[in-house]
Order: C-alpha cells, then sequence, then structure tokens
C-alpha cells in the first residue's frame, strides 16, 4: 500500500457500528489486499488515535438476479478497530 488512504476506503455508518461505537469500536471498509498491521497504522496515521485491536473480516459478493440475468455484488474487506481506553475519540463518529 502507498500511503494511509489507499487502505481506509470510507467508513461504514450502520445502527449497529454505531451502537459499538460508544465502546471505542469504530467500522471501515478497507482495501482488499490490507492486512491487520496496515489498517492499524492507517487509522492511527489518519485520525491520530492509538488502536489496541483489529479484526478484518472478508465478505464475498452476493448472487443477485433480475429477470433471467444474474451476476454479484461486489466483494469487500471490513475492519472493526478498537482503541485504547485512553486514546482520544474520532471525531468523525461523534458527530453523527
Amino acid at each position: 500500500m502507498k500511503n494511509a488512504y489507499d487502505v481506509i476506503i470510507t467508513p461504514v455508518i450502520t445502527e449497529q457500528s454505531m451502537d459499538v461505537a460508544v465502546d471505542k469500536k469504530y467500522t471501515f471498509k478497507v482495501a482488499p489486499t490490507a492486512n491487520k498491521t496496515q489498517v492499524k497504522l492507517a487509522v492511527e496515521e489518519i485520525f491520530g488515535v492509538e488502536v489496541a485491536k483489529v479484526n478484518i473480516m472478508n465478505y464475498d459478493g452476493k448472487l443477485k438476479r433480475m429477470g433471467r440475468f444474474a451476476g454479484y455484488t461486489p466483494s469487500y474487506k471490513k475492519a472493526i478497530v478498537t482503541l485504547t481506553p485512553d486514546s482520544k475519540e474520532i471525531e468523525f463518529f461523534q458527530g453523527l
């Protein structure tokens, strides 16, 4: 990966991700080739926080049909980043 913005693609804003944001757990969609170490370094660089743990999940595309035509939704990788207790919170998620 070239820089931190190539690793972190977008934050995931859902009801479940906002419920765990209270516990300093934040969810991001990340690059498919990124590993836990790259995600940790990218979040620390972009937001200036201390990361305690990173959990990564791979999602395969689902089969979708429209009449006789079929295709797959895009595959993606999602990371849940847990911050240390003494770390500051990410301001982006606080305004939502």
